[in-house]
């Protein structure tokens, strides 16, 4: 078989691939309280985790549990120039997919020449009596199976289980390396794994417990399976909890507890940064017919849309002014159409359905795709609508348009319209709209169709449009929709 990095190995250990653990959990006879629990990782749920782009100038764990994973490993490790090597090979991303099972994690691991490893960690499986023991504590109170639930692992829910007799975060010597490189302490290979798993902490606690010997949906189960337990205790006739067991369970932390954590707790990370670009939307394009009436390319366009339209939103909750920005103006369903072609750009199909639908024909949606790229509404406004200055709008555009050139530049300007002026001997033309600004056209195969931005200054725009007409990818027919 072959790893994430192109090196092929022989998978000849025996707990072999994902579907060799169709079987369920690897146990401990009944009754054993875990202290001889199995740490081979014999039969049991897997689950397998991409590998994780390098790590360049952040920390491998920023949980606390993640922090405590790590301080049994540096704790257990006798050197520890070996567990440096390893972070650097983690960091850089040389750790491939990490492979999760009960009592055993692993995942090939190149070194910095190339080669690559096989390389596991143990750890000790909770047996049978200390997982009843867990799980009868979990349920005594709500917001132990809240955190989790949550995908938190918070101190009082350690220090319960530790009070109930199991821990669940490692400590000194629990984490125990294999590697096939032979070394028989922690190695840069094991080391990097184990860096590696910190961050899977980080995003997920259940990934510690299904190494404890419990997969999420089993262990969720049997909570659940327990909570129902509970709820109908016995001599009661079924009739439920009584009225001061249901006020308990629903009173939530003690305010004791949530003070004594507050030391503990690490502060909350800084909020993460927008994405650069909308995410990509999903593709229907499967093997499964849809139903009658369902277009998936049209769903493809509308889910793509609402990326679009999420990520912008996201953009302007975190401008600076945010709050002191005016709602946006409602689109009509003309206008809509156009913007959705101009945000997602359908194939030729589906454009032509917008088109159809918003009373354009295609090569009238292909100019208002462009306008509404070049200054949406407003740009749309200046293609759809001729308006009639009054005289002494009209006036002043005269007085701007001669002020806009130095003497003998200007270029011979013929009015073509309200509104429009045509440049004469040249397929360029200038429009005013009702705000006073100047946009730019030019004819293409016998059409006017949007040139460049607008601007306050007719020369500025008439500019633009000179120069910008091949540049901006917007010449010739224009974009495809």
């Amino acid at each position: 078989m072959s790893d994430d990095y192109g090196y092929d190995y022989e998978d000849d250990s025996p707990y072999g691939g994902e579907s060799e653990y169709g079987a369920g959990d690897a146990e401990v006879p009944d009754g054993d309280d875990g202290a001889g629990a199995s740490r081979d990782g014999g039969r049991g749920p897997e689950r397998t985790f991409a590998a994780l782009p390098p790590a360049q100038g952040r920390g491998f764990a920023t949980s606390w549990w993640g922090r405590a994973w790590l301080q049994a490993l540096e704790d257990t490790a006798l050197d520890g120039q070996q567990l440096k090597q390893g972070r650097q090979l983690a960091r850089k991303g040389g750790v491939g997919s990490v492979s999760v099972r009960p009592g055993r994690i692993t995942a090939m691991v190149r070194d910095r020449d190339g080669t690559a490893y096989r390389s596991d960690v143990l750890l000790q499986q909770l047996g049978a009596g200390a997982w009843d023991r867990f799980l009868d504590m979990a349920v005594d109170r709500a917001g132990h199976i809240a955190a989790l639930l949550d995908r938190e692992m918070p101190p009082h829910l350690v220090e319960d289980a530790a009070g109930a007799g199991v821990e669940l975060l490692p400590g000194i010597g629990d984490l125990e390396p294999e590697c096939t490189c032979g070394a028989w302490d922690h190695c840069p290979h094991s080391g990097a794994l184990c860096y590696q798993v910190a961050r899977l902490l980080d995003e997920d606690p259940f990934v510690l417990l299904l190494m404890r010997g419990r997969d999420e949906r089993r262990l969720l189960d049997e909570l659940q399976v327990r909570s129902a337990a509970r709820a109908v205790r016995p001599g009661d006739g079924g009739a439920g909890e009584t009225t001061d067991d249901a006020e308990r369970e629903v009173r939530g932390v003690p305010a004791g507890e949530a003070f004594g954590a507050a030391g503990i707790l690490p502060p909350l990370p800084a909020p993460p940064t927008a994405p650069d670009t909308p995410g990509l939307g999903p593709s229907l394009d499967t093997e499964t017919p849809p139903a009658p009436g369902i277009d998936p390319a049209a769903l493809e366009v509308l889910a793509a849309d609402s990326a679009v339209r999420a990520h912008r939103m996201l953009l302007d909750a975190l401008t600076p002014v945010h709050e002191e920005q005016p709602f946006p103006v409602e689109l009509t369903p003309r206008q809509d159409a156009v913007r959705l072609a101009a945000d997602t750009r359908p194939d030729a199909r589906v454009g032509a359905r917008l088109a159809a639908g918003s009373g354009r024909t295609p090569a009238d949606l292909d100019a208002a795709v462009r306008a509404w790229r070049y200054g949406g509404v407003p740009a749309l406004a200046v293609l759809d609508e001729e308006w009639a200055p009054d005289p002494e709008d009209l006036g002043r555009a005269r007085v701007r348009l001669d002020e806009a050139w130095e003497a003998g530049e200007r270029p011979a300007l013929r009015a073509s319209g309200r509104a429009r002026w045509t440049v004469a001997g040249a397929d360029l033309q200038l429009r005013l709209d009702r705000d006073g600004r100047w946009w730019p056209y030019r004819k293409e195969r016998g059409r006017w169709v949007p040139a460049g931005p607008g601007d306050d200054d007719p020369a500025g725009a008439l500019a633009g449009a000179e120069e910008g007409g091949a540049a901006d990818g917007m010449s010739g027919a224009g974009p495809a929709i």
